[in-house]
């Protein structure tokens, strides 16, 4: 509308414009300046009347034309409006019809879900308490019966140990009271032994005797040769434990040795009182029995095959005590040939401490058998250890799977308060997730 009046003013003007031009061609001449003046403020004048009724009117059909759009538009919204009420109240409706069954399963749900837990908490209970009782009844059994077969053993074989050392101690004390009435009749027995191969078997006879009445014949051996690539045996070798089971024993050689010639040339000199002619006789007999000494050395000793000393038994107490009152001797035999001297006595005291020994052994055998014993049953107990570990997991996870289940029943309730607020898609999920959780927990 406004674009049509503004083309017919344009072709106004023009027209007007065309008009002034041919008259001025047809009148150049004659026209006159003020008259052409005086026409264009009219036709001005004109103009600008024309110009402001047609913006007016312009105006007039605008806003006219907007008000008509203004009230189209709000009779459109209004009714939109309506419209969407009546659909948002239609959904609501529909939204609560739904959330009212949904609660009504998920209370039926909870209550069923609530009756099973009890169930299974006191399933699990009763189960606990049982296993605890079980428990608890074979420790005691285990308990008992271990302390009984420790205390039965070990008292017995401690008992029978303790009574054969008593024996043995006592027969040591009969020995010793015997060796000492024997050294009486000393001298009487030292003239009779005149001749050289009589001494050395007596000798032997006599180590024989004591050997036989102190150890067992399993715990030495007689006229051995103990050293490896040696002919040469040995009259007597006690059996010693070995350092591993690999080597079950090794040799300790025993000696009889009898100098009776230089041990006799020192007595008549010690009667005579010829201080000149003891300290030869002396000098003789050390170094006779120094020389036994080096052919025990060279002969018998071979560790590892035996022990690194020999003993080099003399006979008589008489010749023993003249032997070692000269303490340089015994500390070079000790020394140089590894041989330690011994008399009747000393030999036995000797043997006696060698078979403690052997019965200490024995008994420490026999306490280590006992040792394999609690071994196996500290095996066992640590099976058993294993095993109520292993219990007491299973019940954690049953515990944890029941507190889980719980938990998730406490979020559930939390979340249908505000149910009622959520908008029907998100509702939807939230429901799919509860169920997805519940099958889990099934």
């Amino acid at each position: 509308m406004g674009g049509s009046s503004i083309l017919i003013i344009i072709l106004l003007i023009i027209s007007i414009l065309i008009q002034f031009i041919i008259l001025s061609k047809l009148n150049k001449d004659s026209f006159d300046e003020k008259i052409l003046r005086q026409y264009f403020d009219n036709v001005q004048s004109k103009i600008e009347a024309a110009f402001k009724d047609e913006i007016r009117r312009i105006r007039e059909e605008n806003y006219t034309i907007s008000f008509q759009n203004r009230q189209e538009i709000s009779q459109n919204i209004l009714g939109m409006t309506d419209s969407i009420n009546k659909q948002i109240s239609s959904i609501g409706n529909l939204q609560k019809d739904q959330l009212e069954i949904v609660t009504g399963k998920l209370l039926e749900l909870l209550k069923t879900n609530s009756e099973g837990l009890d169930k299974i908490r006191q399933a699990i209970e009763e189960k606990l308490k049982q296993i605890q009782d079980d428990n608890n009844k074979k420790l005691e059994d285990i308990r008992a019966t271990v302390d009984e077969k420790l205390h039965t053993t070990l008292e017995n074989r401690l008992g029978q140990s303790f009574k054969n050392i008593s024996e043995r101690l006592e027969a040591l004390y009969k020995q010793l009271g015997e060796i000492q009435s024997l050294s009486l009749g000393v001298n009487d027995l030292r003239k009779a032994l005149s001749n050289v191969k009589t001494r050395g078997v007596w000798g032997e006879i006599q180590l024989a005797n004591i050997i036989e009445d102190l150890l067992t014949s399993e715990q030495y051996d007689m006229n051995v040769a103990t050293k490896k690539g040696s002919n040469e045996r040995v009259e007597f070798a006690l059996k010693l434990p070995g350092k591993d089971d690999m080597q079950k024993y090794i040799y300790l050689p025993i000696d009889a040795k009898f100098p009776q010639e230089d041990y006799q040339r020192l007595l008549e000199a010690f009667d005579l009182g010829d201080k000149e002619a003891v300290e030869e006789a002396r000098k003789l007999l050390e170094k006779r029995v120094k020389e036994e000494a080096k052919t025990i050395f060279e002969k018998y000793i071979d560790p590892p095959n035996t022990t690194d000393f020999a003993i080099l038994f003399l006979p008589t107490e008489s010749l023993f005590a003249e032997v070692v009152r000269n303490t340089g001797l015994i500390e070079t035999l000790q020394r140089d040939y590894k041989v330690i001297i011994t008399g009747p006595t000393t030999i036995s005291a000797l043997l006696n401490s060698l078979q403690m020994g052997f019965r200490t052994l024995a008994i420490e055998k026999r306490s280590s058998e006992v040792w394999r014993i609690l071994g196996a049953v500290k095996t066992e107990f640590g099976k058993f250890s294993e095993i109520l570990e292993k219990t007491q997991k299973k019940l954690l996870e049953a515990s944890n799977s029941i507190e889980s289940a719980t938990k998730k029943t406490k979020t559930i309730e939390r979340k249908l308060k505000d149910v009622q607020q959520l908008p029907q898609e998100e509702s939807l999920k939230l429901m799919e997730n509860v169920y997805d959780d519940v099958d889990e927990t099934a």
